[in-house]
């Protein structure tokens, strides 16, 4: 039997998954969690063989999780399941730690596979996704980019987001102006919606 441990913040979607997945007789669903600070301690106390993670969830999200999860509790593989097939989250969920990758809109079958796939100690990532993802090439960002971004995203001005991030003001400019061109962009708040776009951030 393989156990599962589900982490989706959206009850319905949960819900549903769960009980898909208890119809194979190979598979059982042994937590279910809505954030993603409960992830680990779910784990811990079911120890599931597999963690199907969502990305984008209240409290941690699934890529920083994936990571934490890998290394609380090594023989539980983690499958990212999730709406955003952005090519930048598949390289960092691998980078993390992550088995497998899947969207959402993959059929039942193919999710189950997935989990099989996993569980016996291989890999599976959505093919189209993968695809995307070799075209698209690596993220161009530095991770102070990422920093500047991901505070950008967030409003204010450049006196800000330098707080923020605890630089000068020139530096937090420079480091923009760098993001700028590598998102091809032409301010900075469509430099981080790019960025967020293609999961860099």
């Amino acid at each position: 039997m393989i156990r599962i441990l589900l982490a989706d913040d959206q009850a319905l979607v949960r819900g549903a998954l769960a009980s898909m997945l208890r119809m194979e007789s190979d598979l059982d669903v042994v937590a279910e969690v809505g954030s993603g600070t409960e992830v680990v301690p779910a784990a811990k106390r079911t120890l599931p063989d597999i963690a199907l993670v969502d990305v984008q969830m209240p409290g941690r999200d699934g890529l920083s999780v994936t990571a934490e999860l890998h290394r609380a509790l090594p023989g539980c593989r983690v499958l990212i399941c999730t709406t955003f097939s952005r090519p930048g989250y598949l390289s960092r969920a691998m980078a993390a730690g992550a088995a497998g990758f899947v969207v959402k809109d993959s059929t039942p079958e193919q999710l189950v596979n997935a989990i099989r796939r996993v569980h016996a100690g291989l890999r599976f990532v959505d093919p189209a996704l993968a695809a995307q993802s070799l075209a698209s090439g690596a993220s161009p960002l530095t991770d102070r980019e990422v920093d500047i971004l991901r505070a950008t995203a967030e409003g204010g001005t450049v006196a800000d987001i330098a707080a923020a991030v605890g630089l000068t003001e020139g530096t937090v400019r420079n480091h923009l102006s760098s993001a700028i061109g590598k998102t091809q962009a032409r301010t900075r708040a469509e430099a981080a919606r790019l960025a967020e776009v293609n999961g860099w951030l």
